[in-house]
């Protein structure tokens, strides 16, 4: 293990470079609790709901652990409604729901708020303190980080390029979390309407840990000990894992998702912008192959496409078909393994300890 590692774990209290990352409608309080409780760094994704939700996650997870945990939010631009966009996609997945017996929605909203105009969830983070705080999709305002580091609070954003995590140590970001083109889910980039550089975590964690004075987290396909050890031998001071804990019992991911995750899919997983609005990489399903010839311009802004496939997903469950899920994935899918958290952290921590 690096000086770096060293001094990263030191600071959180953490016996194992082993962070579960933050999976929104994934992720739940028992998992993190156990991730923690396990002497890794257990995490909840409460971007996508209410402050009261938040609170509600962060006080069940503290009934479960004395350790500390991760919070993570989104910070991406407040989405701009545009009808014409927006009735124009409804009426091109009318099909799709009427397949199912259904009619898409009348009209699409903003299902969440970014973090960025959410005093309610500032505040209560400064209330409650949790151990850290991280960002996705960009960076809070220079006043939110300041109250958040006055409460005592750990901060870590995401950045897949060189200029974004130049940013957040400028900020005054404790840690930046390196997320290559292999991880799972919503790309962290700061700039949806800028070419992605699409760096893989090797390169990019490597040129940052080079170029930044300020701890580096490896996140993207990593999925055993040996990964975790290539990361560290590379400068990170720790290693993000989500993929890895999708089939854990703690998840909230359904039988559909599960299932998915175990079969060939797995092998072939693929960016994709229709479920949401922002590229995200999924398991490859009925959602993502039927978006494949979308236009980025004829999608709606990110999260309010996601309204609508919110409501085609529910319609197809309903009918046992899963295929319409935000089913996220890395390119490490075929390694995932269905153990409990707790389980999982401790053979990642003896493979990792077996390949140092």
């Amino acid at each position: 293990m690096n000086i770096r590692s060293a001094e990263f774990l030191d600071q959180l209290q953490l016996e194992h470079p082993i962070i579960q990352a933050p999976m929104a409608g994934v992720s739940t309080p028992a998992m993190a609790a156990a991730v923690s409780n396990s002497g890794a760094l257990g995490s909840l994704g409460v971007g996508a709901v209410n402050s009261e939700s938040a609170g509600d996650m962060i006080n069940t997870t503290r009934m479960l652990t004395e350790r500390g945990f991760n919070v993570n939010v989104f910070c991406h631009r407040p989405a701009l409604g545009k009808p014409a966009v927006e009735s124009a996609w409804l009426r091109r997945l009318r099909p799709e729901f009427e397949q199912f017996g259904a009619e898409p929605p009348a009209t699409l909203r903003e299902i969440y708020k970014s973090f960025l105009d959410d005093d309610d969830m500032l505040n209560l983070f400064v209330m409650m303190r949790p151990a850290v705080v991280s960002f996705h999709f960009g960076l809070p305002a220079p006043h939110q980080l300041e109250r958040l580091h006055g409460a005592g609070i750990f901060l870590m954003a995401s950045a897949t390029r060189l200029d974004e995590a130049r940013a957040i140590a400028e900020a005054g970001v404790d840690a930046v979390i390196a997320q290559g083109y292999e991880a799972g889910g919503h790309r962290g980039v700061f700039d949806p309407d800028i070419p992605d550089d699409r760096l893989g975590t090797l390169a990019l964690t490597r040129l940052l840990a080079r170029e930044l004075d300020i701890p580096v987290i490896a996140t993207g396909g990593i999925m055993d000990g040996a990964g975790i050890a290539a990361a560290l031998k590379l400068g990170a001071a720790a290693a993000q894992l989500g993929t890895a804990f999708i089939d854990c019992p703690e998840s909230l991911a359904d039988s559909g998702y599960r299932a998915a995750l175990n079969s060939e899919a797995a092998h072939h997983t693929e960016m994709t912008a229709v479920i949401s609005g922002r590229p995200a990489r999924i398991l490859p399903n009925r959602f993502a192959r039927w978006g494949r010839d979308a236009a980025r311009e004829e999608i709606p802004e990110y999260p309010i496409a996601y309204d609508a496939a919110k409501a085609l997903h529910a319609a197809a469950k309903n009918k046992a078909e899963f295929g319409y899920g935000a089913q996220w994935a890395g390119q490490g899918a075929p390694l995932a393994r269905s153990l409990p958290a707790a389980d999982l952290v401790r053979e990642l921590a003896c493979e990792l300890e077996e390949a140092l």
